[in-house]
């Protein structure tokens, strides 16, 4: 579902479509035109997205249509080998991770993971990690470190969860461990937001 100020620009690019269409089936020349109306919507971009409001632009972090953790395993990786649980308490479905390909290159990989739909969302706790989540994250890193592999997060939450049950379990004391433990990796280590990026 477009977001209302992206609307402008969804309208042009149809547009765009359906004189390539009518050029394509009709055999009409309509290069000009088109070309026209894709300066014309390249500056309609710079537009709008140069000078979005401070809600516009989390509006675009919380779109629902944005790519998550797992489909950009999907995409870029390969041979992607989910590791679950964080030997203490259970899995946390919020944070998936474990051993990738990129390019040839083995990586380890961890990131926050939302639903498409409010089942999955539900079962995603919507991305946001309890205490559990973090203590996986951490065992990830300790696995890049003593292979020596690189070391990347995938950032896409509104922040850990704040209920009763993750702070019993100490949920500001991992956040604080993972924080220091990534800090101190030996092998490189780079962090891409995906979406949003709340606390935690």
């Amino acid at each position: 579902m477009p977001l209302e100020f992206e609307k402008p620009i969804l309208e042009l690019e149809k547009r765009i479509a359906e004189l390539r269409e009518t050029a394509r089936t009709t055999g009409v020349d309509l290069e000009a035109e088109i070309r026209l109306l894709e300066e014309r919507l390249a500056r309609l971009k710079e537009e709008v997205y140069g000078s979005l409001t401070a809600w516009q632009r989390v509006q675009l972090a919380r779109a629902p249509g944005r790519p998550t953790t797992l489909d950009v395993l999907e995409k870029a990786f390969q041979d992607f080998l989910e590791l679950h649980g964080d030997r203490a308490f259970a899995d946390d479905p919020a944070i998936v991770g474990g051993l990738a390909y990129l390019e040839g290159q083995k990586v380890v990989v961890v990131g926050h993971q939302k639903g498409r739909d409010t089942k999955e969302n539900l079962h995603r706790n919507f991305g946001m990690p309890h205490p559990e989540g973090y203590r996986k994250a951490m065992r990830l890193m300790d696995l890049a470190d003593r292979f020596g592999y690189p070391f990347l997060s995938f950032i896409d939450t509104p922040g850990a969860y704040p209920g009763v049950s993750a702070e019993e379990r100490g949920q500001a004391w991992v956040i604080a461990q993972s924080i220091q433990r990534m800090s101190r990796l030996k092998v490189p280590a780079i962090a891409l937001i995906l979406g949003e990026g709340g606390s935690g």
